[in-house]
């Protein structure tokens, strides 16, 4: 047993540092080279991908969503197969009438199955008999332009306006009216790039941010 043991024991039988631990080839310029490459072109398809199938860069034209939004501001815009619309959202509206722009940004106001009042009076939205909070509004919802209420909303059908009631065509109007959620082009989450103020003649860089 002795004998084994020393047998074990034996420099011709001891790991060497070859083999107990890999050799590390040293990198080289090229290596280093490629890596960076495919790194950048993994960056470069995944952004094409990411805008084309799941966002969309949208610019901001006229004056129905202020002060929310000003003309020129550029916004990140969440295509609709990815978005579960619901009543304050600011949405994009693509090709609904040919009257109308071609695209239209306005803010879900109601969604299917819910009825929509307004009290011209008092400029009060009603939603299922409730009345809105609506810190973003600027002017009066006092004109309903065409469109009868109370309206309940068809499932597939949302009601928007603009933020600038005085100065918005919107779903209160017969040209519009009630809107088909497959017209939805999408959902602004984000402010990259703030327009002028028309009342300060500048940009204001601190709205850059989610789009509320």
């Amino acid at each position: 047993m002795a004998e084994e043991h020393k047998k074990l024991d034996t420099p011709e039988n001891a790991a060497s540092p070859e083999q107990g631990e890999a050799k590390k080839e040293p990198e080289t310029l090229e290596g280093m080279l490629y890596c960076w490459a495919q790194a950048l072109i993994t960056a470069v398809v995944g952004v094409v991908l990411l805008f084309t199938f799941a966002f969309r860069l949208i610019g901001v034209s006229g004056p129905s969503m202020q002060d929310t939004l000003y003309t020129g501001d550029r916004l990140l815009v969440l295509n609709a197969a990815f978005c579960d619309f619901q009543p304050g959202d600011v949405v994009v509206i693509n090709n609904y009438n040919a009257d109308l722009s071609d695209t239209l940004i306005k803010r879900i106001i109601a969604v299917g199955g819910q009825t929509i009042d307004i009290d011209l009076a008092s400029s009060t939205v009603y939603v299922d008999g409730q009345p809105l909070d609506e810190p973003y509004v600027k002017g009066f919802t006092d004109t309903i332009e065409g469109t009868r209420f109370p309206l309940t909303l068809a499932e597939d059908e949302v009601f928007v306006m603009g933020d600038h009631r005085d100065h918005s065509t919107d779903s209160r109007s017969a040209r519009l009216g009630p809107v088909k959620e497959g017209y939805l082009q999408g959902k602004a989450v984000l402010l990259l790039l703030p327009g002028t103020n028309p009342d300060l003649g500048a940009r204001e860089w601190d709205r850059i941010g989610l789009v509320r």
